[in-house]
């Protein structure tokens, strides 16, 4: 458990947010310029670049006194790019969040406020609103066999599927609550809990590796807590719409992954190839 109440005080070390970044054009700047009003606390800002070609990054950084570009090598994929963000960090808090994220006033300090209240979460994820002001179901159970399925298989094709709904909790008003897992495109991180178990595993380029991470810090007695009291508007799908075919792919790869790990046993195995033929 950390102490959320010195994060970031003056004379304390700041609060590190880290956005992985991969030409993320002008969304950048709406990041950077609404981070303050979320926060009165000091930060300092690392961009996990994974092999921008905008220019974005670069100029961010040299913008911004408390903007450090970090090159990553290549395009790593989402959770070794934030792994990399926060390498140097083994205590503390810290912010992980997509550089398409809008920061509404007070959110950041919201959500280390309600840390405070919660002394076994590992993480805190906000209210997360689409541009047109729509509530995303970032709070979600952890996928069970039949609802995470169902989600995978049909998900992409029919999004009102009743296994969907189910697995993302659609229907249910938001208040502060334990979930199963929170998305990663914003989110409050202990780093002592965050590095127990070793962080987001480098197998996953993208997708799931969220719900990954929440399941095995909750195997050790950690919360994942949503705090809709604090608000971030997420414009979302920025890979999707390069390239929509392959990230299709990747998010079956990844849930593939998931299922994989969740069933590893020989016997299961008959399950585990139903999975791969339904993907």
């Amino acid at each position: 458990m950390q102490d959320a109440e010195g994060q970031g005080e003056p004379g304390g070390t700041p609060l590190r947010v880290v956005a992985v970044t991969y030409s993320p054009g002008t969304s950048l700047d709406g990041f950077l310029e609404t981070l303050p009003v979320a926060t009165t606390r000091p930060v300092e800002v690392v961009l996990a670049d994974n092999g921008s070609t905008d220019g974005a990054p670069e100029a961010a950084a040299a913008r911004y006194p408390h903007v450090r570009l970090l090159r990553t090598g290549g395009n790593i994929g989402y959770g070794p790019a934030v792994n990399a963000g926060l390498a140097d960090r083994r205590t503390g808090w810290a912010l992980v969040a997509n550089p398409d994220v809008r920061f509404e006033p007070g959110a950041v300090d919201e959500l280390l406020a309600v840390a405070e209240r919660w002394p076994r979460a590992a993480t805190v994820g906000p209210a997360i609103r689409t541009p047109d002001g729509e509530l995303y179901p970032s709070a979600r159970d952890l996928p069970r066999l039949s609802t995470g399925a169902g989600h995978a298989l049909l998900g992409w094709v029919w999004p009102a599927n009743p296994w969907t709904a189910r697995y993302r909790r659609e229907r249910e008003a938001p208040r502060e609550r334990p979930a199963g897992w929170l998305s990663g495109s914003c989110l409050l991180v202990d780093l002592e809990a965050f590095w127990s178990v070793d962080g987001f595993d480098p197998g996953y380029f993208m997708y799931f590796e969220d719900v990954d991470l929440a399941e095995r810090l909750g195997r050790r007695g950690w919360l994942h807590v949503y705090a809709p009291s604090a608000v971030v508007v997420h414009e979302g799908g920025h890979a999707t719409r390069r390239d929509p075919h392959r990230m299709q792919r990747v998010h079956h790869t990844s849930a593939l992954r998931y299922v994989s790990g969740q069933y590893p046993r020989r016997g299961q195995a008959p399950l585990r190839g139903a999975v791969r033929v339904g993907l």
